[in-house]
């Protein structure tokens, strides 16, 4: 019954007699309706704050977990493949290891010096000049240009190219430059600058 009487005074009542600068005059029904107009519009507002914010927190993770994603996927790859990376890491330093003990060291240029010479010499070529130019730093290595000058046929020239490939240490051929020696046009000569390389010192320990 007090409710009925609550809603016919609420409907009997003239709402543009409000006066919201004396908001105790109300009459206690109207209080009660503001206070819950009051708490629903804070409620939907405070509801529509906190799921935007989740919503923006939500896209935020749902982009993570595709970053996420992506990493596992890459981890679980190279989880699968790591004995298979590992063999190719040793197999690689062994390779590089190799082909630094084919460098030879300071002590051991004279000799390459020798082994050239002795190659010209059984590809019956005659070697009239070989000397060291001046180094040439790298990053990992120093090249060391050797310049050449041999005299022989053209078969023997052929020869002493590819028997340099032999040579127990790296030589890589630069600058062919053959032209006739003299009179004799059976006899050429060849400028040539054969290049070796010297490991940087420590390189060989650390390997």
């Amino acid at each position: 019954m007090a409710i009925e009487d609550t809603l016919k005074s609420l409907r009997d009542f003239d709402f543009a007699d409000l006066d919201f600068e004396n908001v105790g005059s109300w009459p206690a029904p109207v209080k009660v309706l503001a206070a819950i107009v009051l708490l629903m519009a804070l409620l939907a507002v405070g509801y529509y704050y906190q799921v935007d914010s989740l919503q923006e927190k939500l896209n935020k993770e749902r982009g993570n977990e595709a970053e996420l994603r992506r990493d596992f996927e890459r981890l679980s790859f190279e989880a699968a493949n790591l004995e298979a990376y590992k063999r190719q890491m040793l197999e690689m330093e062994e390779s590089f290891g190799a082909l630094v003990s084919q460098l030879p060291s300071d002590t051991e240029v004279p000799g390459l010096l020798e082994d050239i010479t002795n190659k010209g010499e059984q590809n019956g070529l005659a070697i009239s000049k070989i000397d060291l130019l001046p180094e040439v730093p790298r990053e990992f290595y120093i090249e060391l240009p050797i310049s050449i000058v041999a005299v022989g046929s053209y078969h023997d020239l052929g020869a002493f190219i590819s028997g340099m490939a032999g040579l127990p240490r790296i030589v890589t051929l630069h600058d062919f430059n053959i032209k006739s020696s003299g009179a004799n046009t059976s006899q050429l000569q060849m400028n040539i600058v054969a290049k070796t390389y010297r490991y940087r010192d420590g390189l060989a320990d650390e390997l």
